[in-house]
């Protein structure tokens, strides 16, 4: 931290509308991976953004905590597994493995805090017990559910939709023991040809999605955080189930004080997604393109709107980039210096603030390179 950055009027972060006064330690949980395949551009832009948000409050003197989950207990990663013919717990970690070179390659931070999925089973148990304790779960056949039928309430979604979204995430609007489709496994009954299991109170089974991810930040975090990052498609079910789940086992609300969520990445209008086969990957840009033209690529936007990825794009970024660092290496004049921080501080307004070292150039283009990790 710089004391020198701490004088003066106070620093506040400004997100999606919403001014989000910080007061020292910032607490932050980045939605992580799924660790059986290889990180795409989709991926990438999320954990950026990410970073680009603990950069600029860590600039402004806020000692951030960082929590970046791996979601390793997943049907995905155990039928991913099976195709290839191998464990999924050394599927998972040699996924790991390569999403973290990724990472560094793009000089995201490592967060201070990197929870899995499979350490936390005690901790979703908990929350299971906690949600039944409080009458916001109940538990049929060795399944809890907890009452989230009103959880797309949070968003701009209509009933209709939001099953339809439910379905879409795997959450099983059909299944007949729920008192109502949008309600959310909490933990789910093992069946015959389950591959894991883990003993609870109620039978062997495994966590349900939403509630790891509810577990483990109240596991390091307490009954709150500050902001939450992740995908744009994530907002409904899971950020609305996950904050749900929280603030009922804990009676604190919000679970979270501020939210950003990535703009959704497309190529030719469709999303970025591997299922449909529709994905551009990171290792594949790197050959050709700068770690730091990538990062341009994805932040040169407003963080929340959803883009569509081209090469010429790309290109583009990487003439830009040398366009700053040209601007950097010139004299510069002295008002953008606090401008380019200043803008970044407003919704992470990234154009203005590159806009402002392109034409101050010198000090106000060298911190928006330092501030944003560009080098």
């Amino acid at each position: 931290m710089n004391p020198s950055r701490l004088t003066g009027p106070p620093m506040r972060l400004r997100l999606g509308g919403e001014l989000l006064p910080m007061v020292g330690h910032v607490r932050m949980y980045v939605c992580g991976i799924t660790p059986y395949d290889v990180t795409h551009l989709g991926h990438a832009s999320t954990f950026i953004w990410a970073d680009a948000a603990e950069r600029v409050l860590r600039w402004h003197g806020h000692t951030v905590s960082v929590a970046r989950n791996v979601t390793d207990v997943d049907d995905v990663l155990y039928a991913e597994a099976r195709r290839r013919g191998e464990s999924h717990t050394m599927l998972a970690t040699l996924q790991r493995a390569s999403f973290e070179g990724t990472m560094a390659t793009l000089q995201v931070r490592q967060p201070d805090h990197s929870p899995s999925a499979a350490q936390h089973i005690g901790h979703v148990v908990q929350l299971a017990a906690a949600l039944l304790d409080r009458g916001a779960a109940y538990e049929r056949n060795g399944t809890v559910y907890a009452r989230t039928a009103e959880t797309y309430l949070r968003t701009d979604l209509d009933h209709a939709t939001a099953l339809e979204r439910a379905g879409e995430f795997h959450d099983d609007p059909d299944d007949q023991d729920k008192d109502d489709p949008l309600d959310t496994v909490v933990w789910r009954a093992a069946v015959p040809d389950d591959e894991v299991s883990w003993p609870s109170p109620w039978g062997d089974g495994r966590p349900g999605w939403h509630a790891e991810c509810a577990a483990m930040v109240l596991a390091l975090y307490g009954s709150s955080l500050d902001l939450h990052c992740g995908g744009a498609d994530l907002e409904f079910p899971h950020h609305a189930c996950e904050s749900a789940l929280a603030e009922a086992a804990t009676g604190v609300a919000p679970y979270a004080r501020g939210w950003l969520r990535a703009g959704l990445v497309s190529i030719n209008g469709a999303k970025m997604a591997k299922s449909t086969g529709n994905l551009v990957l990171v290792e594949d840009l790197l050959k050709d393109h700068s770690p730091g033209a990538v990062r341009l690529l994805c932040l040169n936007r407003p963080w929340s709107r959803p883009w569509d990825f081209t090469t010429a794009a790309l290109d583009d970024a990487e003439t830009l980039l040398e366009r700053l660092y040209a601007a950097a290496a010139a004299p510069g004049s002295a008002p953008g210096v606090a401008a380019v921080p200043a803008s970044l501080l407003d919704d992470l307004d990234v154009p203005r603030a590159l806009a402002i070292a392109l034409e101050d150039g010198g000090q106000a283009a060298r911190t928006f390179i330092e501030l944003l990790a560009l080098s």
